[in-house]
């Protein structure tokens, strides 16, 4: 992973692999993570990931970690 960077579904413009820009990583009930942040045009984006990209993002300075 060289170039990381968090892609998630606009679900507005319907386009696959745009790019979140202010992620923040939390993780749901169930333990699964979840990236939330918004696109270059504003729209809010959400996507779900496994624990070791959430964990590599963090590492990486690309999302801010959203719990304790």
């Amino acid at each position: 992973m060289s170039e990381l960077k968090i892609t998630a579904y606009n679900v507005k413009t319907k386009e696959k692999g745009v790019e979140m820009l202010n992620a923040v990583i939390t993780k749901t009930a169930k333990g699964a993570y979840m990236a939330q942040g918004v696109s270059a045009g504003g729209q809010k984006l959400t996507t779900l990931m496994n624990g070791e990209k959430a964990l590599a993002f963090i590492k990486a300075g690309i999302a801010k970690q959203g719990w304790e």
